[in-house]
């Protein structure tokens, strides 16, 4: 170990200018062993530095390296396990544990004690040493011979603690006088053992001169002894004096405790006055109302702006009043109570006049609406009247009243319908009820005669209104409801035959409908949503305000209300007169719009309704509308009257327009076509192209453009399976000419429209038209050169059995002489008849609204000349040589063609 330490100070810590002064060998604790050195250093430099480091060898072996320094003071805890037993584990706490392991437990102790003195000598901070012998905090450890060399043990021992013990560095006092002192000595440095006896004669002499000094100076020593006798007598008299002082001083200081103790009580005297009149001061400016404020409350007039701004600020005033906040003890004085009982005989007063002025101010505007609404209604009701021509005399508008002027109206009172819902929710709850039952009266008369003009602007006439049930025996306009009524109860054979569908369309188009109609209720429509949508829009938002409801807020909670909407009452599972949460107040808004216009609903689908039976087409245009319309809706309020009533109309108009959908399909398959006429162009073929002209001019940027394409989906597979059903019935007309015609007609239909969803269907009527077209031309034409294709065909069978073509000519059946034969029979004008009588035969099937003849004429020609191109082709190879050839050319077949073409 001596050899290892002296190596490592010579390698690693002299070059660093350290000091070595204790080492232990360990390896870790727990893990594979892979040894190396703790070393205990201090730097040779001042101030001086004392490091601990690990030292290990190189991989290779051949030399130590220093790994990794803690400065010692860093070190917080040394724990050796055990004081008692011998154990070489130990633990250093520095930034983190580090557990080791010593090679035997005396080089640990040693060690130990080495950190320990270092410790004691340079560090201010104290390190914990837990689990450690008191014995090494004392001495150094007495290491057995066993364990370690003498040599190694007298330098890690002894060496040490000759170092860390002895070793006493100057400081720069004393370093000042060595180097005064050797500058006066010449063999100072050259010659030590000269210059220490010199330092020891100078020692000697001044030994001597101290002492002849003691002895000189005992006359001096019992001169001063007298001078503190004297001084001793001087400092008892002064005792004297001091004693009669503080006598006198302890009078003074008890009067002066007592002058201290009355100042303290007077003190406490003004503090305590002035926090009373603190209290004072706050109940008085906290829970004084002006006598303005209370004579407004009692007697303000509520009719009257100024009045109203006056009620609104003492009401206010109270509020704040009642509300302020007392502190502990407020609540048990007389007064403050006397205060709080008049300040509730105000409010209560205040609070019944409020409620009954407001629900005066409900019945006037309503009893006013109601004049305004029987002038208005009085032209609609006389008896034995047109009443088309009556609305048009008087110039009666589709239009609602305005109700802004008694929102306006209202409105001033806002503040102090806020003020009574905070303090008398009982009495807000009345008038909230109030509100409701005047408005819903109104509103549903208003609406219901809205309705009904309307209804009349739809149908034009007295005698059209009459056709679609819309009046009754008196004469008069009879209600919506029972209109629609009646509409409802009409049998499935009336209904059948009163609405419109594609086979009957088109007879209705003739004489009863047209654009103008379409349009006229397209408009008719369009205005009564409108008209309808700020009418709600207006009373949701005057609700909100006036009632003091957060509409476009949220916040979590259950709902805690509901509607009664046929009673008309409102029913809730809170207590009266605690006011609503957000969440709640939002849905009583919705709640309360649907008692006040409970009849919107209904209203609108007796409109549609009677739009569906007017003309079945009129749902295209009311899906579109109402469609547009919800989506305004839902992006202001998804969750409003507005929007859910709206939405909820929407799906009657979809199940109407499937419902539309579903007829013309039902009527496709129900057609009946004549045996006695050709077929030419199916009338749900005709009508399905007149649909989708109209519904691509209706649904033009239309937000339900998806239901308009499911709707084209259904229908063209229903016209593509109803005209194939057709064309297998038709007995008259050729089933391949009935799907052509029709198949043509609906390619050029959607090839002119430009449907995106229909592509495909396009594709397929192509298809189906060009398959069509020349089956027909195959089947028409059939084999006008009969025995010479039947000559042809034999001889295509001897070249399929093996023979040569040019062999041909070489049988019986099919030499030269009988080829001449077989084509002298088809001169020139016995093919031109035979053509003449195939143009016939074709006009007759054709329709002339499709304009195909000369396309199929076209076509046949094309297949002729096709036909005589083969016919040529075998002769050319079968005889070559043979200068056999048809008596007619292909300038003669397109002659005949052309002229037979223009003759006719």
């Amino acid at each position: 170990m001596t050899a290892i330490k002296h190596a490592l100070q010579r390698d690693i810590f002299t070059p660093n200018d350290e000091r070595l002064l204790s080492i232990v060998n360990v390896c870790k604790a727990g893990k594979k062993k892979k040894n190396c050195f703790l070393c205990a250093t201090v730097t040779t430099e001042r101030p001086v530095q004392v490091k601990m480091v690990k030292v290990k060898k190189s991989d290779k072996g051949d030399f130590y390296k220093r790994q990794i320094a803690w400065a010692l003071r860093d070190l917080a805890v040394v724990d050796a396990k055990d004081a008692i037993k011998e154990n070489p584990e130990f633990d250093l706490h520095f930034e983190k544990i580090y557990k080791w392991v010593a090679s035997s437990t005396a080089e640990k102790n040693a060690f130990i004690s080495c950190i320990w003195k270092l410790n004691q000598r340079y560090l201010r901070k104290k390190i914990d040493f837990v689990n450690v012998s008191s014995q090494l905090l004392e001495e150094l450890p007495k290491v057995t011979e066993e364990s370690v060399p003498s040599g190694e043990n007298q330098s890690v021992t002894g060496g040490d603690e000759e170092v860390v013990d002895v070793y006493q560095e100057l400081n720069a006092r004393e370093e000042q006088d060595i180097e005064i002192m050797m500058e006066g000595c010449e063999c100072a440095i050259s010659n030590a053992e000269a210059f220490a006896e010199r330092l020891s004669r100078e020692l000697q002499v001044l030994d001597g001169a101290n002492i002849q000094s003691i002895m000189a100076s005992e006359k001096q020593v019992n001169i001063l002894m007298k001078l503190l006798d004297e001084a001793l007598k001087e400092v008892d008299q002064i005792e004297l004096k001091l004693s009669s002082y503080e006598e006198m001083l302890q009078s003074v200081k008890e009067q002066m405790d007592q002058i201290s103790e009355s100042n303290h009580l007077i003190h406490l005297s003004n503090t305590n006055n002035v926090k009373l009149l603190s209290e004072i001061e706050f109940l008085v400016n906290h829970m004084d109302l002006a006598k303005g404020h209370i004579k407004a409350l009692q007697e303000g007039d509520l009719a009257s702006s100024r009045g109203i701004e006056a009620c609104t600020n003492a009401a206010d005033a109270l509020l704040q009043c009642m509300n302020v906040a007392l502190r502990p003890g407020h609540d048990m004085l007389l007064a403050v109570k006397q205060q709080q009982q008049r300040f509730s005989d105000l409010r209560e007063h205040f609070a019944r006049r409020l409620a009954s002025h407001l629900n005066n101010v409900f019945v006037q505007q309503f009893t006013q609406a109601l004049l305004q609404l029987y002038n208005r209604s009085y032209f609609l009701s006389v008896p034995g009247h047109d009443q088309s021509s009556t609305l048009a005399q008087h110039s009666v508008e589709l239009a609602l009243p305005n109700h802004h002027p008694f929102h306006r109206d209202l409105l001033r009172y806002a503040k102090l319908m806020e003020w009574l819902k905070s303090t008398d929710y009982g009495k807000y709850e009345g008038l909230t009820k109030n509100y409701m039952d005047y408005l819903s009266r109104l509103y549903e008369r208003e609406i219901k005669d809205f309705f009904e003009v309307a209804k009349i602007k739809m149908t034009g006439t007295t005698k059209e209104s009459k056709k679609f049930g819309l009046h009754g025996s008196s004469g008069k306009l009879t209600g919506s409801t029972s209109s629609l009524n009646k509409l409802s109860v009409q049998s499935s054979g009336n209904r059948r035959s009163q609405s419109s569908s594609l086979l009957d369309m088109g007879n209705m188009s003739a004489s009863d409908l047209d654009v103008a109609d379409r349009t006229k209720f397209d408009k008719i429509f369009e205005q009564v949503l409108s008209e309808l949508e700020p009418l709600c829009l207006a009373e949701q938002d005057f609700i909100s305000k006036f009632f003091k409801l957060q509409q476009h807020q949220s916040m979590p909670g259950t709902m805690t209300e509901a509607e009664d909407v046929d009673g008309g009452t409102l029913s809730r599972q809170h207590n009266a007169g605690v006011p609503l949460p957000v969440s709640s107040e939002k849905d009583m808004i919705r709640q309360m719009m649907i008692k006040i216009f409970r009849c919107i609903e209904p209203e609108l689908n007796n409109l549609i309704a009677l739009g569906d039976k007017i003309d079945s087409f009129n749902s295209l245009y009311m899906l579109v509308k109402m469609s547009h319309h919800v989506w305004t809706a839902q992006n202001v309020d998804p969750a409003s009257f507005l929007s859910t009533t709206l939405g909820n109309v929407l799906v009657t108009v979809k199940r109407n327009f499937d419902k539309c959908i579903s007829n013309q399909i039902r009527q496709m398959e129900e057609v009946k076509i004549s045996k006695k006429s050709k077929v030419g162009i199916l009338p749900f073929v005709a009508e399905f192209e007149e649909f989708a002209g109209l519904a691509e001019s209706i649904f033009k940027n239309a937000e339900r453009r998806g239901d308009l394409d499911k709707a084209y989906t259904k229908l063209i597979r229903g016209v593509f399976v109803n005209v194939e059903k057709v064309a297998n019935e038709s007995q008259k007309t050729p089933r391949d000419v009935v799907m052509m015609e029709n198949f043509h007609h609906i390619f050029a239909t959607l090839s002119r429209l430009k449907i995106s969803c229909l592509e495909a269907e396009k594709k397929e009527a192509k298809q189906k038209y060009t398959d069509h077209l020349q089956s027909y031309v195959i089947y028409s034409l059939g084999q006008p050169l009969e025995k010479l294709n039947h000559f042809f065909e034999g001889v295509e069978a001897r070249v399929a059995q093996g023979i040569r073509e040019e062999e041909v000519s070489y049988q019986l059946a099919f030499n030269k002489q009988e080829l001449r034969k077989v084509i002298k029979e088809y001169p020139g004008k016995e093919v031109k008849k035979g053509l003449d009588n195939l143009y016939k035969k074709v006009d007759k099937h054709l329709c002339e609204e499709e304009n195909l003849l000369q396309v199929v004429w076209h076509s046949m020609q094309d297949e002729f000349i096709r036909q005589y191109k083969h016919f040529e082709g075998l002769i050319a190879r079968c005889y070559p040589g043979s200068g056999v050839t048809m008596e007619f050319t292909i300038q003669d077949i397109l002659d005949y063609c052309s002229s037979i073409a223009q003759s006719h």
